[in-house]
């Protein structure tokens, strides 16, 4: 995604809030504007501070709440920066080994936690919050550029350093704080990450589907989705537009949330206005005030097509799906957690117009038990 999510007044109000120890309910809106039909469990909003990894806030945030969907814990507060420590290193090993010639910066997509996460297990904020001492915020800014010299560097000098990885995690170090613990004590007891992820957690990434829509694959298969930050090279199941919306919103009436990645560079989202909406025409949307009645485009696959295949549409910022309701004359909204602080609106939240989700969706990440059987037979999904 391009690092662009945290400007403005939204940096500002993002810094203002550090990353709350306890949770803080979702502000309603006035009653005229929008009702409120279903809104599941989550964790407190936090904020990602100057660092370009919504992508692992939102899909660490999918599982906090399917943990406590699960009743596994009361109510987990992950190490985003444990997951983003492992995907830099997952990133590294596959930028050398293709030489240079592979995409290398602090974007990345919600499979990324999925297989990190898989492979490495989790933690506790706790344990590993990924912070300096004193450090308040979150701030990678010169962190991405100075791993990447040293990557280029390396592959300048033939043959490479077999104990460069050694190297690497020593740069991480200096930017992120010491290297996480092999093990932890948590509730009494001692864990390592994957047994953390695995007994308390309940974490598999089997349990998780992404979705996509887009008519340049054929529906009910499954393809590499060309995004710049899809240095894994993670498949995604093509599915009509129609399926693609009903999925997410019958995960959320079902119980379930939902990982979202979106393009947010146009003028409909006003994450501090509370709302993101697709105008009909530009001229009826006031950012800073917006009414979430106003007329918005009519979405076709062909015109979501024709925008991304402009390269309009792109992927940009991930966020966390928790919850939905309803507007003037039935109009349907998503409510969407945030990662950038506390300092909008609705406290970090901002809802959601399904018309702006049609055209603006680049991918979902689903818990599998949310599907429809109906669905899942198409994809042939066990």
């Amino acid at each position: 995604m391009r690092l662009q999510i945290l400007t403005g007044v939204a940096l500002v109000a993002g810094l203002a809030a550090a990353a709350q120890e306890t949770p803080r309910s979702i502000a309603n809106p006035p009653a005229q504007e929008l009702t409120v039909i279903k809104n599941n469990a989550a964790t407190a909003v936090k904020s990602q501070g100057m660092t370009g990894t919504c992508w692992c806030f939102s899909t660490v945030s999918l599982i906090e709440s399917q943990c406590m969907k699960a009743g596994a814990d009361a109510r987990p507060d992950l190490s985003e920066m444990f997951v983003v420590r492992n995907v830099y290193l997952m990133k590294a090993r596959n930028y050398v080994k293709r030489q240079g010639a592979a995409q290398f910066g602090e974007g990345g997509l919600g499979h990324d936690v999925l297989i990190a996460a898989g492979t490495y297990g989790l933690m506790p904020e706790s344990v590993y919050s990924g912070k300096l001492p004193g450090q308040n915020e979150l701030n990678h800014s010169k962190m991405a550029d100075t791993l990447k010299q040293f990557l280029d560097t390396l592959l300048a000098r033939r043959p490479i350093d077999p104990k460069w990885e050694q190297s690497f995690t020593a740069l991480m170090d200096h930017y992120m704080g010491q290297a996480p613990p092999a093990k932890f004590e948590y509730n009494g007891k001692t864990y390592t990450p994957q047994e953390y992820a695995t007994k308390v957690v309940k974490f598999s990434p089997s349990d998780y589907v992404s979705l996509t829509s887009f008519t340049h694959h054929p529906y009910y298969t499954s393809f590499v989705l060309e995004l710049p930050d899809n240095h894994a090279n993670g498949s995604f199941y093509n599915v009509a537009l129609n399926e693609l919306i009903g999925a997410t919103w019958n995960a959320v009436q079902k119980g379930y949330t939902v990982m979202w990645d979106a393009d947010v560079s146009n003028r409909g989202f006003a994450h501090n206005g509370g709302y993101a909406l697709s105008p009909k025409y530009d001229s009826l949307m006031d950012r800073k005030q917006p009414n979430p009645a106003i007329p918005e485009v009519d979405v076709t696959p062909e015109y979501r097509q024709e925008l991304f295949e402009k390269l309009v549409t792109q992927d940009d910022h991930l966020m966390h799906i928790t919850g939905i309701g309803k507007g003037k004359g039935d109009k349907r909204f998503f409510i969407v957690k945030n990662s950038w602080g506390t300092g909008s609106k609705f406290d970090g939240y901002l809802y959601v117009s399904e018309p702006y989700f049609a055209v603006n969706t680049i991918n979902v990440i689903v818990p599998k038990a949310a599907l429809d059987k109906e669905l899942m037979k198409k994809l042939h999904i066990l």
